[in-house]
C-alpha cells in the first residue's frame, strides 16, 4: 500500500481536531521547576504585555517595530489572550476578519490609520489595496496589504470559543466567523494550488511568515531586486542591521510585492488540476453549496434538516433544547435554516463584491509567476485549521466529517510532495525551480535542500504516519537542530548549515511560536517528557528575555523587539495548559466535541 493509501485508510479516530488546551479555569501553575521564575508573576507580566500592546480593537506585535495588526500574530495572540479576556480574544479575530477581501483572502497587515505612513514600510500607500485590489474585493473602508500569512485563524477561533463557550454562543462568535474562515480556506485551496498537487503555494516569502529563511534563497535568486533608492527601510530604525534581512533580500521582497500589486493581486492558478471555475471536482466537496436546501458544509448533506429545523433530536424552532442557551441559529448575521445572513453563503462565498471563482490567468504580475513555493509549515497550519473548522461545524450543528476528510487528504499530499524520508523531515518545493514543464500537472519543480524549522512543524498534525512523526522527533533532537542537547528552543535553521546565523531573523534564531507548535506536536505524538522540557524552556526563556521576539538558540539572548505580543500570549497559553494527564480534548466523526480521550501516539514582516 502506498503512502497516500495508508493515510486515507487510517481509522476514523485519527481524524481529530488538534486541541491542546485545558478546561476553562485558573491556570495550572503547580510548583515552579528548578531555575524557573515564579509562574504566577510570569503570568502577570505576560498579561501586562498584551494589555500594553492592545489598541482597543486589536493587539500590535510591538508598538515601535510593528505598529499595525498582523494576521498570524493576531491568531497566536488570541490563543493566549483567551485566558485573560475571552471577549478581547474574540474581538482580536473579528477585527482581522473585518478586513477580509471579497475573494476570501485575509491580508497579512491591517493598517491603523492613526499611525504615520513613515512609521512602517511597506506602508498603505505602497500596497494601495483599495485601488489595486478592487477586482479582488479589497475593502474600501480599511487599508491592508495584499498578501497573506499562515492560516492559524480557525484553530485560534476554536480555542477562543473553548475558553468561554457560553460567551461565545451568546455573542454568536462562531456563527459569524465560520463563513469567513471557510472563505479563507477556500481561497487558499482553490486559488493557491499553483502546482496542481493539492497543496497551497506562497507567492512571497512574507506570506510564509519566516521571511528571510535560507529556504527562500534559491527561489529569490531569480528575482531582480528593486533599486535601493526606491524605498526606505523603517525596520532599521528599531533593529540592528546585523539582525535583519539584507538590503539585497529586501529589494527582492519589494520587487515581488510591487509586481503582485501592479497585477491587481491576481493569482496565477492552475487550470487543469481538478479545478473548473475555481471549484474542486475530485476532492469530495463539489462546490459544497446547499443543494435542495440542505446545509452541506464542505461536501456532505443532511447535517442540517432541509426544512429549516434540525433532525437528530435538536429543536426545530428555538435552537438547542438542552445546550444551556437558546437559538443557536443567531439571527443578527448568523445562520437561519442553515444559511448565513451576513453576505456569505454556506461555503464561505461572498455573495457580492469579489472575484468569480475562476482560477487566475497567470502571466506577468500574477501571484506565483516568478516565485511559487509549497511550504510545509504553511500547509500544516492549514490542515490543523481545517480540523478546527470541522470542530466549529460540529458546534454549529453539522458533522464536520468532510472537513476532517479533507484535512487527511491534505496530509497525504503534504507527505507525498514534501517529505524526504532519507533526511527525516519536510522540505519546501520550489515550483519554478529545476526545469519544470509548465504543461505538466502537477508541477514537479524541485525540493529546496535547506533544513528549516518549517520542515518540522507538521509534527503537530494528528494524521501523520507514525514513522514520519518518529523521524521528525529524531531530526529535531539530532545535530541539525539539537533540541535538548545543544539548544533549549528549536533554531529556525540548521545549526550545521552554511547560512546559519544565530542572530539574523529566520536564519538561525529560535522563535517562540515555532517552539509552541513543536511542543504541541511532541505532546500529541506521545513524547510527554520532551514536550515538558520544551514547555519549561519556553517559559524560562520568555521570562529571562523579557518576552523577546526571538532569541539566540544557544544562549537565549534576546534579539529583535522585547515585550513581543505572541511571545507573551503563548507563554500564557503554556501556563494555563494542563499537560500532566496525557489527555486532550478531541473530536472526530461520531465523537462529541469536548470528549476526553487519551492522546494518540504515533522583523521584517512585509
Amino acid at each position: 500500500m502506498d503512502r497516500t493509501a495508508q493515510l486515507i485508510a487510517r481509522p476514523a479516530e485519527y481524524a481529530v481536531a488538534y486541541d491542546p488546551t485545558a478546561p476553562p479555569g485558573p491556570p495550572h501553575f503547580g510548583a515552579p521547576a528548578p531555575g524557573t521564575p515564579h509562574l504566577a508573576a510570569l503570568h502577570r507580566r505576560a498579561a501586562n504585555v498584551l494589555a500594553g500592546n492592545w489598541t482597543g480593537t486589536s493587539t500590535v506585535p510591538s508598538p515601535g517595530l510593528y505598529p499595525h495588526q498582523w494576521s498570524w500574530d493576531s491568531a497566536f495572540i488570541a490563543i493566549g489572550l483567551r485566558h485573560v479576556s475571552p471577549r478581547r480574544a474574540q474581538t482580536e479575530l473579528e477585527t482581522l476578519l473585518d478586513a477580509q477581501w471579497g475573494d476570501g483572502r485575509i491580508p497579512h497587515i491591517v493598517f491603523n490609520p492613526s499611525v504615520p505612513l513613515d512609521a512602517y514600510f511597506p506602508s498603505p500607500d505602497f500596497w494601495r489595496s483599495s485601488t489595486a485590489g478592487r477586482a479582488a474585493g479589497a475593502p474600501r473602508t480599511v487599508q491592508t496589504s495584499g498578501i497573506v500569512q499562515p492560516p492559524v485563524h480557525a484553530l485560534a477561533a476554536w480555542l477562543v470559543h473553548c475558553a468561554d463557550p457560553g460567551l461565545s454562543r451568546a455573542r454568536g462568535f462562531l456563527t459569524r466567523v465560520y463563513p469567513r474562515l471557510a472563505a479563507w480556506h477556500r481561497y487558499l485551496l482553490h486559488r493557491r494550488d499553483l502546482g496542481g498537487g493539492g497543496l497551497v503555494s506562497v507567492v512571497h516569502p512574507w506570506e510564509q511568515g519566516m521571511d528571510n529563511a535560507p529556504s527562500w534563497d534559491a527561489p529569490l535568486s531569480r528575482v531582480a531586486p528593486a533599486p535601493a533608492r526606491s524605498f526606505r527601510r523603517a525596520d532599521l530604525d528599531h533593529g540592528a542591521p546585523e539582525d535583519r534581512p539584507t538590503d539585497l533580500d529586501y529589494g527582492r521582497y519589494v520587487r515581488l510585492a510591487t509586481e503582485y500589486r501592479d497585477g491587481g493581486y491576481r493569482d496565477g492558478g492552475v487550470r487543469d488540476a481538478g479545478h473548473r471555475d475555481g471549484r474542486a471536482q475530485d476532492a469530495g466537496h463539489r462546490d459544497h453549496r446547499v443543494q435542495d436546501g440542505g446545509y452541506r458544509d464542505g461536501g456532505y448533506q443532511d447535517s442540517r434538516a432541509q426544512d429549516g429545523g434540525y433532525r437528530d433530536g435538536r429543536a426545530q424552532d428555538g435552537g438547542h433544547r438542552d445546550g444551556g442557551y437558546q437559538d443557536s441559529r443567531v439571527q443578527d448575521g448568523g445562520y437561519r435554516d442553515g444559511r448565513v445572513q451576513d453576505g456569505w453563503d454556506e461555503d464561505g462565498r461572498k455573495r457580492d463584491g469579489g472575484h468569480e471563482d475562476g482560477p487566475g490567468t497567470g502571466g506577468h504580475g500574477a501571484g506565483g509567476a516568478e516565485f511559487a513555493v509549497e511550504d510545509p509549515a504553511f500547509n500544516a497550519l492549514l490542515i490543523a485549521s481545517e480540523h478546527a473548522l470541522a470542530r466549529i461545524a460540529f458546534e454549529l450543528g453539522a458533522t464536520g466529517t468532510a472537513r476532517h476528510a479533507r484535512a487527511e487528504r491534505l496530509t497525504a499530499a503534504l507527505v507525498e510532495r514534501l517529505w524526504d524520508p532519507a533526511e527525516g523531515m519536510f522540505f519546501c518545493r520550489d515550483l519554478r525551480g529545476g526545469d519544470p514543464d509548465p504543461g505538466r500537472r502537477p508541477l514537479t519543480g524541485a525540493l529546496v535542500p535547506e533544513r528549516g524549522v518549517s520542515g518540522l512543524v507538521p509534527l503537530l498534525l494528528p494524521g501523520l504516519p507514525r514513522e514520519v512523526a518518529a523521524a521528525l522527533v529524531r531530526t529535531l533532537r539530532g545535530p541539525h537542530f539539537g533540541l535538548g542537547t545543544t539548544t533549549r528552543l528549536a533554531p529556525s535553521y540548521d545549526l550545521l548549515g552554511e547560512a546559519f546565523d544565530p542572530h539574523r531573523y529566520w536564519r538561525g534564531p529560535a522563535w517562540f511560536n515555532t517552539s509552541w507548535l513543536l511542543e504541541r506536536g511532541l505532546r500529541l505524538h506521545g513524547d510527554q517528557a520532551g514536550a515538558d522540557a520544551l514547555r519549561r524552556a519556553v517559559l524560562d526563556i520568555a521570562d529571562t528575555s523579557d518576552f523577546a521576539e526571538y532569541v539566540d538558540p544557544y544562549t537565549g539572548e534576546a534579539c529583535g523587539a522585547t515585550g513581543f505580543s505572541w511571545t507573551a500570549a503563548l507563554t500564557l497559553d503554556l501556563l494555563h495548559d494542563d499537560t500532566t494527564s496525557g489527555t486532550g480534548v478531541m473530536a472526530g466523526p461520531g465523537i462529541p466535541a469536548g470528549t476526553e480521550i487519551t492522546a494518540l501516539k504515533g522583523g521584517d514582516r512585509g
